[in-house]
C-alpha cells in the first residue's frame, strides 16, 4: 500500500483572479499556477492526484509533465467537496491523505514535512497554521449602516468579502485566539473518507476538509504554516506572488533547460515468439531481436539518451547482455528513464514515426499512445507510414522507427 497520496485540488474558476481562464491555468511568471505548486512535489514520494475542471485534463497532464512530477488528472465537480471526493477515489488504498490548494503555488516543503510528521506520530488531522496578525472586529449585524450597493454578493455567488463603510462594526475579537488556515491540510485517509460520507449533502457548504473530520468529534492538530502558502485569489495576490517568484529565480521557461534528440532503430522479421511494437503485442511475425525487437522503445530510449548527450542503448545495456534476452522494451525505457533522472531530466514529450508495411498502425494508435506516454510519464504520439515500396521497409523485411525527444531539465 502506498503511504501518501497528494490531492492538489485545482478545479476553481478564478472568477476573482479576472484572467479568463480557470485559476490554476492562468499564468504566472511565464508558467502556470498549476506548474508552480507542482514543481518538486517528487521528493514527496507520494501518489499525486491533481483535480482539474472538465476539459482541462490534457493540459493539467502535460503541466505535471513540465513540473517534473508523475500525477494522475481526474476530472473535479461543482463543489471543493465534490472535487476532493473525485481526488479521494483517485488516490486508492493509502494510509495518509493530504489536501493541497493549487492556489497555494508558492507552498514550500516545510509544511508538508510538518504534517506529514504529524500524522506519522498518530494525528488523524492536521492542518498547518499562522497566527492573525491584523485587528479583527465583528460585523454588528443589529446595527446596519444601510442596504449595500453591491447586492451583497461577489461575482462567485458567494457573500460579500470586502466589508468597507457600509458596514457597523462591533466588537474587537482577541486575535490571540484565532489561527489563519492554510493547506496541505493531512488526513487519515479512512477517516477523511469517513468525514465525507457522514456529512453526506451538507459537504457542498464546506471550503476546509479539517471541519468535516471535526464535526466527527476528531480532534485537529494545528502545526506551523509559511507565510509563502498564501493564497492567489485576486490580481493583487498574483502580482505579489509574480514578484517572489521572480525576485527568486524561479519564472517558468527561462529557469529550464530543454534540449532534443533523435533515436533511429529497426529489425527484419524473422525468429520465434510474439511480435511486439510500441509496447503492444501484435498478430503476424515477429521481429528478430536479442530482446523483444520493438524498434519503437528502442527508438525512444535513443531519442532520450541522445537529448541527454548520454550515448545510445547498447551503451546503456549491452547489445547481448544474456539477462535482457526477449526483454520487453519497457524494461529498456525504465532503465533509460533512470539514468536521465540521475543526471537531472525529464521528458517532456516525445514523437515516434514507424516506417513499414505491417503492421498497420492507424487502428491500433490511440492505444499504443496511451501504453507508451504511460510508460514515459510524458505525452507520446505515434504515428506510421510505408516507403512505397522502397528499401528493406518497403520489401516488407523490417520495420523502422525514427523517435524525436524533448527533455528538460531545471
Amino acid at each position: 500500500m502506498t503511504e501518501t497520496a497528494v490531492i492538489v485540488v485545482a478545479a476553481g474558476s478564478g472568477t476573482r483572479l479576472g484572467r479568463g481562464v480557470p485559476k490554476a491555468f492562468a499564468q504566472l511568471a511565464g508558467a502556470t499556477v498549476l506548474e508552480h505548486a507542482l514543481r518538486d512535489l517528487a521528493w514527496l514520494a507520494a501518489r499525486i492526484v491533481v483535480v482539474v475542471p472538465s476539459g482541462y485534463e490534457a493540459d493539467a497532464s502535460t503541466i505535471a509533465v513540465r513540473a517534473g512530477v508523475t500525477a494522475q488528472v481526474v476530472t473535479g465537480g461543482a463543489t471543493r467537496a465534490d472535487s476532493v471526493l473525485a481526488g479521494l477515489a483517485a488516490a486508492g488504498d493509502v494510509r495518509f491523505v493530504l489536501v493541497h490548494d493549487a492556489a497555494r503555488a508558492l507552498t514550500p516543503a516545510t509544511p508538508f514535512d510538518r504534517v506529514r510528521a504529524a500524522l506519522e506520530a498518530g494525528a488523524v488531522a492536521v492542518v498547518p497554521v499562522l497566527p492573525v496578525v491584523d485587528t479583527v472586529r465583528v460585523v454588528d449585524s443589529g446595527h446596519p449602516a444601510g442596504a449595500r450597493e453591491t447586492g451583497g454578493a461577489d461575482e462567485t455567488g458567494g457573500a460579500d468579502e470586502t466589508g468597507g463603510a457600509d458596514e457597523t462594526l462591533g466588537a474587537i475579537v482577541d486575535r490571540s485566539t484565532l489561527r489563519a488556515m492554510q493547506t496541505p491540510q493531512g488526513f487519515d485517509a479512512q477517516m477523511l473518507r469517513r468525514a465525507y460520507e457522514a456529512a453526506g449533502e451538507a459537504r457542498a457548504d464546506s471550503t476546509d476538509d479539517a471541519q468535516l473530520v471535526q464535526a466527527l468529534g476528531e480532534p485537529v492538530v494545528a502545526v506551523p504554516g509559511d507565510e509563502l502558502a498564501f493564497k492567489i485569489t485576486t490580481p493583487a495576490d498574483a502580482e505579489r506572488a509574480e514578484a517572489l517568484l521572480l525576485e527568486a529565480g524561479m519564472a517558468g521557461s527561462g529557469a529550464d533547460e530543454l534540449r532534443t534528440g533523435i533515436g533511429v532503430d529497426m529489425h527484419a522479421f524473422g525468429g520465434d515468439g510474439a511480435l511486439w511494437l510500441a509496447g503492444l503485442e501484435w498478430e503476424g511475425q515477429p521481429l528478430a531481436g536479442h530482446s523483444d525487437g520493438d524498434v519503437v522503445c528502442h527508438a525512444i530510449v535513443d531519442a532520450l539518451l541522445s537529448a541527454a548527450g548520454l550515448g545510445d542503448i547498447g551503451g546503456l545495456v549491452g547489445v547481448d547482455d544474456p539477462q535482457h534476452a526477449g526483454a520487453r522494451g519497457e524494461v529498456f525505457v525504465r532503465a533509460a528513464l533512470e539514468r536521465l533522472g540521475s543526471e537531472g531530466w525529464t521528458p517532456v514529450n516525445v514523437a515516434v514515426q514507424v516506417l513499414g508495411n505491417r503492421p498497420r498502425i492507424g487502428p491500433r494508435r490511440d492505444e499504443a499512445q496511451r501504453v507508451l506516454s504511460a510508460m514515459l510519464g510524458a505525452p507520446v504520439s505515434v504515428s506510421g507510414t510505408t516507403t512505397d515500396g522502397l528499401g528493406a521497409t518497403g520489401r516488407g523485411e523490417g520495420v523502422q522507427a525514427i523517435a524525436t525527444a524533448l527533455i528538460r531539465r531545471r
